[in-house]
């Protein structure tokens, strides 16, 4: 099994609807994303992907949070922009870009708000 990783970040604002603390009101991060994926085989040029391509798809799904409040941003106006949220919505996404790839499989997202706090959201088989 190979496994690559990719990083980028991205900057936004949010509030934690319901939290009682400092968090329920309106601040911002500069987030930190990392994405894995895996594949049991390589292409035909021995490499599971280009790492341009997937930091391209990387780059487009979360330039969609970047520089927004991203409480106005579909789906976090139903459900709060939580790391844990925010981890696991960049997975769906990156899920539904990467079809197109066989034998590439998302297998983990981890965002970090600060340089000592993340989450990672995956998926069990």
């Amino acid at each position: 099994m190979y496994e690559l990783m990719v990083e980028t970040g991205f900057a936004s604002a949010h509030t934690l609807k319901g939290y009682k603390g400092k968090c329920e009101n309106l601040h911002g991060h500069n987030w930190r994303v990392q994405v894995y994926v895996t594949t049991e085989k390589l292409n035909e040029l021995d490499i599971a992907i280009d790492f341009h391509d997937l930091k391209k798809i990387t780059g487009e799904v979360v330039s969609q949070l970047d520089h927004k409040f991203l409480n106005e941003v579909f789906p976090f106006t139903e459900r709060n922009p939580s790391s844990e949220n925010i981890a696991r919505w960049i997975f769906d996404s990156l899920k539904k870009r990467l079809t197109e790839y066989k034998n590439i499989k998302v297998s983990a997202v981890a965002i970090w708000e600060s340089e000592t706090a993340s989450a990672t959201y995956y998926e069990e088989d």
